[in-house]
């Protein structure tokens, strides 16, 4: 049997915010799997607008507990409702999967059964009477919540399960994995376990009563008021938040946690952490209260709800989520102090805690709008950063943001703000985020920074628990700067693409004056002539002059008095523009912008364009060494991985030893892995052995697994040896990076440590590993081994709750399949009868195993991928 379908096209997978991505490359989370789904019947738009509010919901009181054998809420909830204007008989309420126990009226001392129609997860409540807009009533609902007997409908790559409410280990019986319960509600997920209205644009206060174990620990919105333990051994926990938000942001945790605890003005600051993270919490959460404060200031709104707390939980759908006052992080946040090492995801806990403001205090009013939020949530990220750690440090990220933008713009263009969609968790993408906050950057670089942070002021104190959409926005910026931006918003917000723009640049003697000429290349078809407000700095010896242009044709030039040739004119000075430019400099001019100019991108646009093409001792190559000692960490990375050109010429061994000073010396974990990886590439030498071996004790992790896979390149044995020495060492990152070491360069003698790292490893690590273990069945002899090898990746693919490890588990029998099919091939054309049968037959299991994950998955995503045919 050919395996060739089923080895699966990957394009990129991130973690956004409720879905956030993590920029930090010492995690697991940016190396998930790629995955394509294909598109199923043919898309027709339609216009997606707010969801029509006939009744305001005000309260909701919810009694919950739990039966974790069936994976059962057992629920009351009580609905304080009234009418938004038209009066009204009977309501509609979304309530997904569930047994509709009892429905009935809450009158005075009074309960009123009501009659009810429950089909296609919507739930009509006929009322005793019609009620007008004065007239408030409560909808009592007595009911079972049954999330796993769902169809998982699979979200999107975003947020990848649309279930809800989730049971972690429910049994027990997954060893290094934690018992847990919690909620995911964005997009629309709450309703699978308390009927509500669930829109954006409803705003509700709540109570919620927890009935847990009590071993456990729970978190939900707003105050612990209560905890009461119980006859039974349970415990009653009473959560109430008084404040309003929306149904999406409503949120349980519940799980043994370790609780460490800080405060801000008052109020309870809280990391809730599995307990082995208990004495690290701090140093993952622990600049939450200076982000408080500083996000405080700058939005001249202080930080308005009653507590902040941060949860991590186990198998998490998506990056992260800002429930209000709680937010919700994957497992990928808790890593020891040797993982922060080689990086925080601070940019994960700024980007939720800003989305406090911007999309909990004012909330999109349709998902259409939901750029609102995540923009803001994005930009969040780079105001912090450029607050703590300098404008250089932040500019990197925006670079981040901008290239993610534009490398899925090269498949994909959208309005920021879109109205017509196929699914909601689609418009949680790389425009609503990246693109949104770049677009961000720029409003700020135009109006100003006084401006800008008083209309985000205006804009939240006036839209302060309402809902909105991007004309308030605009309306808050155009009453603080007396200025129509219209033209801004109808461009960037309410249309597609963006400029590419190519400068060229002329010097006329005769009549000393310097121009730049700007054409605008993008397809007209697709999105507009931009309009552009620039500044323009001229670079003249030591003198800089900076002048403002606005680009608004398809091509202009624009002129600038000069008694010489100036030497260089940088367009874009703030680097500000969410777009391409092409700037059509001289080496002289790209040289002068790295030595010259001020910013990181000036640096970076420089070094790029100097080494797309060059050889050692060209004109400009200078830079690339230069670039070594860079201040910024980022731009020493591209130049130790632009520096092959200088590794074949004759000052080869002189870079050499800067490359290995680098690798032993710099600050930043991520520069020292580039060194060694640069290297491991162009060094073949040798005599680099004792180097890298020195280097695999390096406190980084990443630094210690280049170090050893160099090592490996030319003393198998040597690395081999240090490997088993290290087996002893039970961190999950050692796990991973033995991991890899075997899966190149192991043996059927490994066969035991590779099933015991894949045992100890979970979350995202464990489809790593499992990849790994895939590979490394490939340099298996043993019968024994293999078969053992592929029973143990059908268990994970049988019984793994996360999908992204029974996706690693299909990948890798797949590869296996087609691997020993090729064996099959390369014996029988050697006459090997024997091995020819073995290679088939093990070739067999993995079909076999294959075929029955297959069958049995229910996950829709992964359906979409296993049978592309039927989604044609």
């Amino acid at each position: 049997m050919p395996f060739n379908k089923y080895i699966l096209p990957l394009a990129a997978i991130f973690l956004f915010h409720s879905c956030k991505t993590s920029k930090n490359t010492g995690t697991e989370v940016r190396n998930l799997p790629e995955i394509t789904v294909v598109p199923g019947e043919e898309y027709i738009p339609q216009y997606m607008g707010s969801y029509p509010k006939t009744y305001d919901l005000l309260h909701t009181a919810l009694d919950v507990r739990f039966d974790w054998t069936k994976r059962y809420l057992l629920g009351k909830a009580t609905l304080t409702m009234r009418p938004h204007f038209y009066p009204g008989d009977y309501v509609w309420l979304n309530a997904r999967g569930m047994d509709i126990n009892k429905v009935a009226l809450l009158q005075n001392n009074d309960t009123i059964g009501l009659t009810f129609e429950y089909a296609h997860d919507s739930l009509k409540v006929n009322l005793n009477k019609t009620y007008t807009l004065s007239e408030s009533f409560r909808i009592f609902i007595d009911y079972v919540a049954k999330p796993d007997e769902l169809k998982d409908l699979g979200g999107s790559a975003a947020i990848s399960s649309d279930k809800g409410l989730y049971f972690i280990n429910p049994e027990g019986k997954e060893k290094n994995k934690p018992m847990q319960i919690w909620t995911q509600g964005e997009t629309q997920a709450n309703s699978v376990w308390f009927p509500t209205i669930e829109a954006t644009n409803q705003k509700m206060t709540q109570e919620i009563k927890i009935t847990i174990d009590s071993i456990y620990t729970t978190l939900s919105n707003g105050l612990l008021v209560q905890s009461k333990k119980n006859t039974d051994g349970t415990r009653t926990d009473t959560w109430k938040q008084d404040l309003p938000h929306a149904p999406y942001l409503v949120m349980m945790a519940i799980g043994k946690y370790a609780i460490v605890k800080d405060t801000w003005k008052g109020k309870e600051v809280s990391y809730y952490v599995e307990p082995k993270y208990e004495k690290v919490a701090r140093k993952i959460f622990g600049n939450t209260p200076e982000m408080l404060t500083f996000f405080s200031k700058i939005t001249g709104v202080e930080y308005p709800w009653a507590k902040y707390n941060q949860v991590v939980v186990r198998d998490y759908v998506s990056g992260a989520m800002e429930n209000t006052t709680a937010t919700v992080h994957g497992e990928f946040l808790q890593q020891d102090e040797r993982e922060l090492l080689d990086g925080t995801n601070e940019d994960v806990i700024s980007h939720e805690l800003f989305h406090q403001w911007f999309g909990d205090y004012v909330t999109c009013e349709s998902w259409a709008n939901i750029a609102l939020n995540e923009s803001f949530a994005t930009y969040g990220e780079y105001l912090w950063n450029e607050y703590k750690y300098g404008r250089d440090d932040a500019d990197i990220y925006r670079l981040y943001d901008l290239n993610a933008y534009l490398r899925e713009s090269k498949t994909k263009k959208e309005n920021l703000i879109r109205f017509y969609y196929e699914k909601r968790e689609d418009l949680f993408d790389r425009h609503s985020y990246q693109k949104g906050g770049t677009i961000l950057h720029m409003l700020r670089k135009q109006v100003g920074d006084d401006a800008f942070y008083a209309a985000l002021k205006l804009y939240l104190e006036t839209n302060k628990y309402k809902p909105v959409e991007a004309h308030q926005l605009r309306i808050a910026f155009e009453e603080i700067t007396g200025e129509d931006l219209n033209w801004f918003f109808n461009q960037w917000f309410y249309d597609k693409g963006h400029p590419i723009l190519e400068m060229n640049y002329q010097y006329n003697e005769s009549t000393k004056t310097a121009s730049v000429t700007i054409k605008q290349m993008q397809d007209l078809n697709e999105s507009p002539v931009f309009r552009i407000p620039v500044a323009v700095d001229i670079y003249k010896g030591n003198e800089i002059k900076r002048h403002a242009i606005v680009i608004s044709k398809q091509e202009e030039t624009f002129y600038f008095e000069s008694a010489t040739k100036p030497d260089l004119i940088n367009v874009d000075a703030e680097k500000m523009i969410t777009g391409v430019r092409n700037d059509k400099h001289s080496n002289e001019e790209w040289m002068t912008m790295y030595r010259k100019g001020p910013l990181f991108q000036d640096r970076m646009d420089a070094l790029l364009a100097i080494t797309a093409d060059y050889k050692a001792g060209s004109q400009g190559s200078e830079i690339v060494l230069e670039a070594l000692k860079d201040k910024n960490r980022r731009i020493r990375e591209v130049a130790i991985n632009k520096i092959e050109a200088w590794t074949n010429s004759d000052r080869k061994e002189e870079v050499k030893k800067m490359l290995m000073s680098i690798g032993r010396k710099d600050k930043y974990a991520e520069v020292r892995e580039a060194a060694i990886s640069a290297l491991d590439n162009h060094y073949k030498d040798e005599d680099l052995i004792p180097y890298f071996k020195n280097t695999i004790s390096d406190s980084s992790f990443s630094v210690m697994s280049s170090s050893l896979q160099a090592l490996a390149e030319r003393d198998k044995d040597g690395a081999l040896l240090i490997g088993s020495e290290l087996e002893n060492n039970d961190h999950e990152q050692v796990y991973r990076i033995l991991g890899s070491l075997y899966a190149k360069h192991g043996n059927d003698t490994h066969f035991n440590y590779m099933n015991k790292a894949l045992d100890n490893s979970t979350g995202v690590g464990a489809y790593s590993q499992l990849k790994q273990f895939g590979k490394f069945m490939q340099r298996c002899k043993d019968k024994n081994n293999i078969e053992k090898g592929l029973k143990i990746i059908h268990q994970y693919g049988k019984t793994e709750e996360p999908w992204i490890i029974r996706l690693a588990a299909v990948q890798s029998l797949a590869e296996y399949g087609n691997f020993s099919f090729e064996q099959a091939t390369v014996a029988a054309k050697a006459n090997d009868k024997t091995s020819e049968q073995n290679w088939n037959a093990y070739g067999e299991i993995a079909a076999k195993y294959l075929d029955e994950l297959k069958k049995n998955e229910k996950n829709e995503m992964l359906l979409k991928i296993y049978n592309p045919k039927k989604n044609d």
